[in-house]
């Protein structure tokens, strides 16, 4: 498509203020959960190793964080051009099942908000009672089923198969997205969880991702190049980031309110679901730039996995693998860490999206490779690979989410 179809402002026009209910509604409900933490003692308790902060501190952080991105969803639901339409196909379709389901804008949009609930309450449970690891994978892949069932990342392997030359039939390709879907939304949530360790870390970070994420959006919608889901992106992009963003006041250090599993999985559930809706039509460009836009959660969680099985222990296992733990520990302030890891993000943010718009596919990934390459040579030469006898001596249980 050789001109764009729209203009930036034609485009949110009838979506811009999705960003700020969903930033209002979170910013009110923030300081109402956490009264509500204090008063239920749903509190994160400090400990020697993980949870260095020195007095209890409320969770609940995440609900608001939902209730904000459900409010900018509900708004953009209810400008969505074409609703009753969409309405009247809806109710059409759902008795008979029709194939006609899984494209209706409104079953993909109750799906996502179905799927986010299902993350929310496991992680409410690992708050609570401090569930096992597995139990919340288990949680995880019911929300993916609940995706999948919504029409969102049923036919996620076209990324995979688009270049076969003959059409694959639809006994491989839906399977394989379904293990494509599952595998990015466990994936996710687990990455933004092992993040969440530092005030306002995983929230701030998660905050510009969605910054990168929506330009990539708005980006696919002015060129017109996938009108099924342009606005589904560009949506859920604005009332995720203003969700983050109301709650974040209360989170940077010192933090007066945690996330908690409920709200670091939550982010990992929406970064998983916008690296889905970018591939949904086949384009593996956008699904990479995705990846890369998302690359310092996954550098993250890939440094402490590689971390802990040179160590020889379980990847499950407690530790300060993590590069914000190893920074840290190296002498930076929580608040050096953190502003340093929001430079990283922006930087992630802005290549991933400047080299998918600007860049051919084959000289992108080049230049991926290079700066991967780069990236485990510096962590190879700074000794973040290798524990020393000290820190494999303060190992702890199976790592639970964390807040600093």
């Amino acid at each position: 498509m050789s001109v764009p179809q729209y203009t930036v402002a034609e485009v949110l026009r009838n979506r811009w203020w999705v960003g700020p209910v969903a930033f209002v509604v979170s910013l009110v409900a923030t300081p109402i959960l956490r009264t509500i933490a204090y008063r239920l003692r749903i509190v994160d308790r400090p400990d020697d190793l993980l949870k260095p902060h020195g007095r209890p501190v409320a969770y609940l952080g995440g609900v608001a964080i939902c209730a904000g991105l459900w409010a900018g969803l509900v708004g953009y639901v209810a400008m969505m051009p074409d609703l009753a339409a969409h309405w009247a196909q809806l109710k059409a379709a759902l008795p008979a099942v029709q194939p006609s389901l899984l494209t209706n804008p409104l079953w993909n949009i109750f799906a996502i908000v179905l799927a986010s609930a299902v993350i929310l309450v496991v992680g409410l449970l690992d708050d609570v009672a401090d569930i096992r690891p597995r139990q919340k994978v288990v949680g995880q892949v019911v929300a993916a089923g609940v995706l999948l069932a919504g029409g969102v990342g049923d036919r996620m392997a076209t990324v995979v198969f688009l270049n076969f030359g003959a059409p694959v039939p639809d006994w491989i390709l839906v399977p394989v997205s379904v293990v494509m879907c599952t595998v990015t939304i466990i994936a996710a949530c687990n990455a933004t969880n092992l993040l969440d360790g530092l005030d306002g870390l995983c929230g701030g970070v998660t905050g510009i991702i969605a910054l990168g994420f929506l330009v990539l959006a708005v980006w696919l919608a002015v060129w017109g190049e996938y009108p099924g889901t342009d606005g589904l992106r560009v949506g859920l992009c604005l009332a995720m980031a203003g969700a983050i963003f109301g709650f974040l006041p209360y989170n940077i250090p010192p933090a007066s309110i945690f996330m908690g599993d409920a709200g670091s999985m939550l982010l990992g559930f929406f970064v998983a679901t916008m690296m889905v809706l970018f591939c949904q039509e086949g384009s593996a460009r956008w699904f990479v730039a995705a990846l890369a836009v998302f690359a310092l959660p996954i550098l993250d969680t890939a440094l402490a996995v590689v971390r802990r099985l040179v160590a020889g222990r379980s990847i499950f296992a407690g530790d300060r693998s993590h590069l914000y733990d190893q920074l840290v520990d190296r002498g930076m302030t929580v608040k050096q860490v953190v502003a340093l890891f929001y430079v990283l993000a922006i930087v992630a943010a802005a290549l991933g999206v400047g080299l998918a718009i600007w860049v051919r596919g084959r000289y992108a990934a080049v230049i991926y490779a290079v700066l991967l390459a780069g990236i485990w040579t510096v962590f190879w030469k700074r000794r973040m690979i290798k524990p020393d006898s000290d820190e494999a001596a303060r190992q702890g249980p199976e790592e639970p989410g964390r807040d600093g």
